[in-house]
């Protein structure tokens, strides 16, 4: 419930993105100044408290003080003084302002989300693409069946040095260039594997392909979260991350009818960098910055070129940017969280299991379905359609999940609970576990028709995506100004995993067999579905000795409290008033 305030008030919200906090500053009518800031260190609130005081009659009179709500909203209008300090040139953004990424039309909003999603699928779809070849890739080059699997893992291993680089960087000198510069390498890439004369060339080329494709991978989301609000973020954000489960699905699919036919396995890479190139002048037709701190470095120029004055100022233009703080900003900060945050450290094992069993199934499928049953390879790799159907269930399985959360917004101002975003997490385990179980177990035994293990594959989809759509939006929750490093470290975790877990799948399942394979990868599973609920017991508590999470949540949580009471003092007197009226009727 917003604070009532007097119509000759006026507010303004400070949101500084070289700090952890934001700030809310009312000036009455009296002159008088209200200042409430959260940061990610401390609650501080000064001033006169927003006071109510509700009147029933002469016998009945209670008041409650409330904390003073802090507006997050990112449509903020630019500090005002009046004393020539160098406040008073700070320049941000006017509520309403059109060059606001917040306050792009919707059209350009889809569009700009879609252009992300194709973007992701590129990456994605190349990981896996030739995944399926590496039958002719390793009769081509003479070298090796196992050898030929590491052209899937030194991709992945790309993966691992990439975000270390792209997002910093993206946040240095803007989404776009970054974007078009990763993108547009990692299509020219494309070339050197399609053309490799022998093995070391095409390893080293899906290598840097690998590294630069994480700049649009991980860019994208940030691109996201810069044009759509809490409110709606969700949804958009949703499509961004089932995109990858789709791709890395499709891929072998795709991949696997290029190798058999006369084109054979270089046209994999072909394809590849035709997508890829039809893509980068999408990106550069449709796609504008979104980075709001450099577009308000733009404004302020703008400002001193037109009035003259050259102490307009953007806050981005005071960064600290020496080597130091980007060194500590880009590597440190990630390892050093991993370090000292629990709730990352689970949130990253649980991420490294959904990766390593996505990225195990290029291995397993053949097992089940070649060696036990006689399927071609173009037969088996259409085996992967479930995955891909199972994640695009999931994501709108996510979303009704996550309603609840979504319906306290308004109640919690922005800001409820992080650890109702588990819910969607807490689901899924069980399901992925016994999708695990019964992949594992229908799958050993050639009597068993294919279609039965083949189902199983829908509700590992469906699993994969609820539990990382649902870990990566607490995840996000929990560290907010930390989340890139938090995801930093989170994406060097899972590629690694992905890239290695391939190396030695196939041996795994042939040596243990594959009902006892999945056995012992569904009791690992089994373990880590616990830390969801763990999180939800104890995840409040984990994050206010957090150094790096600012817990808005329990912070916003007084105010909560105070408002419940609040309304259920006016239900109270309301309930006295009715019960007088009534007992006067009866009098008269």
């Amino acid at each position: 419930m917003p604070a009532n305030k007097s119509p000759t008030s006026e507010s303004s919200t400070v949101l500084d993105p070289n700090t952890t906090g934001f700030s809310t500053e009312t000036t009455n009518n009296k002159g008088e100044r209200n200042v409430a800031e959260v940061s990610g260190e401390e609650h501080i609130i000064s001033g006169n408290p927003d006071s109510r005081t509700m009147h029933c009659d002469k016998s009945f009179t209670e008041t409650w003080t409330l904390p003073p709500l802090t507006d997050f909203s990112n449509t903020t209008p630019p500090i005002k003084v009046e004393d020539g300090s160098p406040e008073s040139y700070r320049v941000d953004w006017v509520a309403g302002e059109l060059e606001n990424p917040q306050n792009r039309a919707s059209a350009s909003k889809h569009t700009i989300t879609f252009v992300c999603c194709i973007v992701v699928f590129n990456v994605a779809f190349a990981s896996s693409a030739p995944s399926m070849a590496c039958a002719s890739i390793s009769h081509e080059f003479h070298v090796p069946l196992e050898m030929s699997a590491w052209v899937t893992s030194l991709y992945l291993c790309g993966y691992m040095a990439g975000p270390l680089i792209w997002g910093p960087l993206s946040e240095l000198i803007g989404r776009l260039p970054v974007l078009l510069f990763t993108f547009g390498a990692y299509t020219l890439l494309q070339l050197g594997a399609a053309l490799a004369p022998n093995l070391p060339v095409l390893l080293a080329s899906r290598a840097l392909s690998g590294f630069f494709g994480s700049g649009p991978l991980t860019n994208s989301g940030a691109v996201l979260a810069d044009i759509w609000d809490s409110a709606h973020r969700v949804q958009a954000i949703s499509w961004q991350v089932t995109m990858p489960f789709i791709g890395t699905s499709l891929g072998p699919v795709i991949g696997i009818a290029i190798d058999e036919s006369r084109l054979g396995f270089r046209w994999i890479f072909w394809t590849i960098m035709v997508l890829g190139g039809a893509t980068w002048f999408l990106i550069l037709s449709t796609m504008p910055e979104t980075y709001s701190p450099i577009l308000l470095v733009k404004k302020a120029k703008k400002l001193r070129e037109s009035t003259g004055d050259i102490q307009f100022y953007a806050p981005h233009e005071k960064a600290d940017c020496t080597v130091k703080a980007l060194l500590r900003r880009t590597v440190f900060r990630p390892f050093e969280m991993v370090l000292t945050e629990p709730i990352l450290v689970l949130i990253m094992a649980y991420f490294s299991m959904i990766c390593g069993l996505l990225y195990s199934l290029f291995e397993t499928f053949p097992v089940i379905w070649q060696d036990l049953r006689g399927f071609t390879p173009h037969q088996t790799s259409k085996i992967f359609i479930g995955v891909s159907l199972g994640s695009v269930l999931g994501r709108y399985l996510q979303l009704y999940l996550a309603r609840p959360m979504k319906k306290l917004i308004p109640k919690w101002h922005g800001h409820p609970p992080c650890e109702m975003n588990l819910y969607g997490t807490m689901f899924a385990g069980p399901f992925l576990v016994g999708a695990i179980f019964w992949l594992g177990w229908t799958g050993a035994y050639a009597y068993i028709p294919w279609w039965v293990p083949a189902l199983s594959t829908i509700f590992l989809g469906l699993s994969f995506n609820v539990a990382y759509i649902s870990m990566q939006c607490y995840l996000v929750d929990v560290y907010l100004t930390y989340a890139a490093s938090a995801l930093a470290a989170a994406t060097i975790c899972r590629a690694f995993v992905g890239a290695v877990v391939p190396l030695f799948t196939r041996q795994m399942f042939i040596g243990l067999g594959t009902q006892w394979a999945c056995t012992l990868t569904g009791c690992f599973a089994l373990i880590i579905c616990f830390s969801p609920f763990v999180f939800y017991k104890y995840g409040g508590r984990l994050r206010s000795r957090s150094k790096f999470s600012q817990a808005l949540d329990l912070k916003m949580k007084e105010r909560v409290e105070a408002e419940e009471k609040l309304e259920q003092s006016k239900t109270r007197d309301s309930s006295y008033l009715v019960g007088q009226s009534s007992n006067t009727k009866s009098s008269v």
